[in-house]
């Protein structure tokens, strides 16, 4: 039995704990708008290394999208060695990484990039590499040290641990190591942390992980229209997940497959559309350093971009939903909209979106609108000039509009 001396011990130690966990916090300020970067996870798995990292900084600013704002180039599972070395901390892959990752994150940060890393808050990553559990602030210092910038936290090998207790344990680990660190919770929504994380987290999966499919299923990954589905269902009672994000907090519904394999650019396209409106974290999955024209102008699209990045940062909606076409509307900044119309259909049909659909969505009916159509860059006219509009659309394809605010037509 523990003697009166060690449970007081217990207690005191308990208690400056909790003094210390009152203290800290997740680092204000980061994450404002939905972050933007590249994530080595989709393509390339544990297969990554220095020169690959490399590539893809200097791709990304040759094909512009460092300039359109995805500024995190993340490693993921597979950068550390399967053993911690003879103090404890984390090893990064020789091989891998011969200049160690200091270097690494110095050639990102000169290059107008940021640093971002992968952690796992059980015993073992994803992949069987050494997790955090138990080395939380040892680790956040290693981090700070190295330079990282944004930290993932996947959820494998944590067994009957608990989702609060450990994301915030390494929250606290990495304000207490004092490196700013945008930190991504990818706890796969097991736990519904929409309900609790926004206080620990910068982002946090919302589902299993996303793979390179329109709607496919395998085991717990899923297709990115299943994604999207899930959004909305996965909070029963309520419209869907849009009223946990704003900024600095933000539901991510993964990475995205855009330009890969297992997706046409049609697909690619009404997935860029629709993960801008959800408000959702772009961080891209494919090869960057080799795309057609037609992926590089998808990701690098600036009207969508900006509906991804308005700074209201509400998150968008499904508003109409049938066999055929589905609505989805996000609220923008200055009394504008942000609409995607998908053909859900597997046939080519002309889709019809009529702004009097809008009525209960809208501040006042009485106002009219510029509608500018996105992927054609043009403008259409207005709302009151056409009450309508109607395009023909190949399966899966969409519509996105911005509909700018003109003035009240009472």
């Amino acid at each position: 039995m523990r003697s009166k001396f060690t449970k007081l011990l217990i207690g005191v130690c308990a208690s400056f704990a909790l003094g210390a966990a009152a203290s800290a916090q997740k680092f204000e300020g980061l994450a404002e708008t939905p972050p933007m970067g590249w994530n080595s996870w989709n393509t390339f798995a544990t297969n990554i290394n220095e020169e690959l990292i490399i590539g893809v900084a200097d791709s990304m600013v040759e094909n512009g999208m460092r300039d359109a704002g995805y500024i995190y180039i993340n490693l993921d599972d597979g950068w550390m060695m399967r053993e911690r070395d003879e103090n404890g901390d984390l090893v990064p892959d020789p091989e891998k990484f011969p200049n160690g990752l200091k270097h690494l994150a110095d050639y990102l940060h000169e290059r107008g990039f940021k640093f971002g890393i992968y952690g796992d808050a059980g015993r073992k990553t994803c992949a069987g590499y050494p997790g955090n559990q138990g080395h939380e602030y040892q680790d956040a210092r290693k981090y700070a040290e190295w330079g990282v910038d944004y930290l993932k936290y996947d959820w494998c090998s944590t067994e009957s641990r608990d989702a609060v207790e450990a994301y915030t344990t390494m929250r606290d680990a990495l304000y207490a190591a004092g490196r700013p660190v945008v930190f991504s919770m990818c706890e796969w929504g097991t736990a519904e942390p929409w309900l609790w994380a926004e206080d620990i987290g910068h982002l946090w999966r919302t589902t299993g992980d996303i793979i390179s499919c329109y709607d496919c299923v395998q085991e717990w990954s899923m297709g990115w229209k299943k994604i999207l589905d899930l959004q909305m269902s996965l909070n029963p009672g309520i419209n869907g997940l849009e009223g946990y994000a704003g900024p600095g907090h933000w539901n991510d519904p993964d990475m995205m497959e855009v330009g890969n394999h297992g997706i046409s650019d049609v697909e690619s396209k009404s997935h860029f559309s629709l993960w801008a409106i959800l408000a959702a974290p772009l961080i891209a999955g494919n090869d960057v350093r080799e795309m057609t024209p037609q992926i590089v102008d998808i990701l690098t699209n600036e009207e969508a971009i900006a509906m991804n990045q308005d700074a209201l940062g509400k998150q968008g909606t499904r508003i109409y939903q049938d066999d055929e076409k589905e609505i989805w509307l996000k609220y923008l900044e200055g009394g504008d909209f942000g609409v995607c119309v998908l053909n859900a259909s597997e046939e080519k049909r002309e889709t019809t979106m009529e702004w009097a659909q809008f009525q209960n969505h809208f501040a006042t009916w009485n106002t009219s609108y510029e509608i500018r159509d996105v992927w054609a860059g043009a403008n259409l006219g207005t709302t009151d000039e056409h009450p309508e509009v109607t395009q023909l659309l190949e399966p899966h394809e969409v519509m996105l509009f911005r509909l700018n605010f003109i003035e009240s037509t009472k």
